[in-house]
């Protein structure tokens, strides 16, 4: 039986950009709660709620990522690595609960057009597009490998992007004094943004119910196990994800060679290491005999 116990070098380190962002979104709110007074905005204010929603979810994508750099005990013998998983199918639940709400709003004032005080709403959307798009900026490279850090990012270029459609509206509205553009524009914006949750939600829910990574080709794996000199079967194959950014495998493999060494197990770590960002290792040999049967032989 062999472990691999290969760290992630390419792993970054997101403290930074967390605290960064979360202390940009909280200043976005209480800049939200104040000209909503001044102007007397309700919409302003809710608007601050739905973005106080969105501190709390960097705030859990935080949480979450912390936890996973916790060492294994004798009662997680994984560690926490997990909690990027269900913080990533949480943070990508409140996203669509935030856009059912915009869409729902939307719906009502499409239905019952309100006043917008354009210059006001232009100035407050316009600074929730930069601190928005800077926060999601932080998180980019990061999200295209660990969903977690995705689900963060897809936050803020979320309400980035309707925060540029309401600058775009104010404008619109200015200019023709049509206020629907304004509902029209969100909507259009939420069912925009919806379609690159959808990818996000199947995606966690799959890592959460410990589904082959989509990375990950099965296939592909059996093959070159099974051309391993002196491998004649294998059974009992399982790759499922610790986290948002690493891999586990387990499986049995039958042979004839009886001068198996350390060696040969170190070259299949290896191998898994670099061309199948699995990092995490167990294989079993068995050596082939018509008396043994292991109990956990079957097909996949």
């Amino acid at each position: 039986m062999g472990h691999d116990h290969h760290a992630h070098t390419a792993s970054l380190n997101y403290n930074r950009a967390f605290s960064i962002g979360i202390a940009l979104n909280i200043l976005f709110v209480i800049i939200e709660v104040v000209y909503g007074l001044y102007a007397d905005s309700l919409a302003l204010i809710a608007d601050a709620g739905h973005n106080l929603s969105d501190v709390f979810s960097l705030l859990l994508a935080w949480g979450a990522y912390y936890l996973s750099k916790k060492a294994p005990t004798p009662t997680y013998t994984y560690g926490l690595k997990k909690a990027t998983i269900l913080a990533s199918l949480l943070s990508t639940l409140l996203l669509i609960m935030a856009l059912g709400t915009i869409f729902y709003e939307a719906i009502e004032r499409l239905r019952s057009p309100e006043t917008v005080k354009g210059l006001t709403i232009i100035t407050v959307a316009s600074i929730g597009v930069i601190i928005n798009a800077a926060t999601a900026w932080l998180f980019l490279h990061g999200s295209k490998n660990d969903l977690n850090v995705k689900a963060a990012y897809m936050h803020m270029v979320a309400d980035a992007a309707v925060s540029v459609g309401v600058v775009l509206a104010g404008v619109a509205i200015i200019f023709t004094g049509w206020v629907w553009i304004d509902p029209l524009l969100s909507i259009f914006i939420v069912i925009f943004v919806f379609m690159g949750t959808w990818g996000l939600l199947k995606d966690s829910i799959n890592l959460s119910v410990d589904a082959v990574p989509e990375k990950i080709d099965i296939e592909e794996i059996k093959e070159y196990l099974l051309s391993l000199p002196g491998i004649v079967s294998l059974h009992d194959l399982h790759i499922w994800p610790l986290s948002t950014t690493q891999t586990a495998m387990s499986v049995h493999l039958v042979t004839t060679n009886e001068m198996l060494n350390n060696q040969f197990i170190e070259k299949i770590q290896e191998d898994f290491h670099h061309h199948f960002e699995i990092d995490h290792v167990t294989v079993q040999m068995e050596k082939i005999d018509a008396e043994f049967h292991c109990h956990l032989e079957k097909e996949i």
